[in-house]
Order: C-alpha cells, then sequence, then structure tokens
C-alpha cells in the first residue's frame, strides 16, 4: 500500500501544481433598455494556458445592490475557450423594472445605482473534471438626471447634419 499512496501524493502534487485557467471581468455595462426590463453584458477575460480547447459548461451569475439580489440566473453550455489565447466572453444580465424600482431608496441618496456581480465559470479540465472560477466585479452606475437629459437632446440636434434630416 505504500507504493499506492506515493503514487496518489505525486498525482495530486502535480495537479495542485499545473496551470490552471484565469479568468476576470473587465467591464460591466448597460446594453440595453427595453419594455420588459434592463440587460447588462459583463465582458470577462478567460485565459486558457492548455493546447486545447476548453469547454465552458456553464456560467451563474449574482447581481446586487444594496445588499440585496436584484437578478441571478446560469447560462448553459456558453462555448469553448481558444487555445493557447484568451477568449472574451459576453455575459448578459436581465433585470426586471420592477425589481429596480424597489432600488429607489439606493437611489434616492447619491442618483446612482452601486452594485456588485458575481460570477462563477465552470469549466471542465481534463483529467481534473469540472473547475469552479469565482469573480466578483463592483461598480456604480450613474443615472442621468432632467438636465442631463434635456442637455443631451440639444447636443445632438447641433451635431445632427440638416442635409441628413429625412422629414415625413
Amino acid at each position: 500500500m505504500d507504493l499506492i499512496d506515493k503514487a496518489k501524493n505525486f498525482v495530486s502534487e502535480k495537479i495542485a501544481n499545473m496551470q490552471k485557467p484565469e479568468a476576470t471581468i473587465t467591464d460591466v455595462d448597460l446594453k440595453k433598455l427595453g419594455f420588459d426590463g434592463v440587460t447588462f453584458h459583463a465582458k470577462v477575460a478567460v485565459k486558457n494556458p492548455y493546447s486545447v480547447p476548453i469547454p465552458i459548461m456553464e456560467i451563474d451569475y449574482v447581481l446586487k445592490s444594496a445588499s440585496r439580489v436584484i437578478a441571478s440566473g446560469r447560462i448553459p453550455d456558453p462555448g469553448n475557450i481558444k487555445a493557447n489565447d484568451s477568449t472574451m466572453l459576453d455575459v448578459p444580465v436581465k433585470v426586471p423594472h420592477s425589481i429596480l424600482l424597489s432600488l429607489v431608496k439606493d437611489i434616492g441618496g447619491d442618483w446612482d445605482v452601486d452594485y456588485t456581480l458575481e460570477l462563477g465559470l465552470i469549466i471542465d479540465l481534463p483529467v481534473i473534471g469540472n473547475f469552479s472560477i469565482p469573480l466578483s466585479y463592483s461598480g456604480e452606475y450613474k443615472l442621468p438626471t432632467l438636465s442631463d437629459l434635456w442637455k443631451g437632446g440639444k447636443e445632438d440636434e447641433e451635431k445632427e447634419d440638416p442635409s441628413k434630416v429625412v422629414e415625413i
């Protein structure tokens, strides 16, 4: 049995010291404002140190604001990570309008929404099996004021080329 224990220790030591994929959330942007809610998109850079593509099994996400969960979900089978390269993932997070209305307490103080996005990137590593990379990103989304909206319209009118305006 001593030989088997030595072999197990050798294998576990090699696995512990082997390079693993790394990931970072580079940015979170508001992408779409629609009738059914707001969609944020997180840009995630994933680096694969192996010479073979690695399948991503799923991505779990939780979006929090004011210590409350405002969106959570799972994206099954989002694709593969390129071999010996970095892959940019675009993770959509949809927040219904009804949830946004409950954030009025947080918005009232400083006219922005503070948020924390937590992602769990679950990948399938050869020999090891499923491996989870936990990620977190905190930020704030500054809401436009009425004066910003009013100024925005005038600036757009000044920039607009009158020869390209089509009247109906």
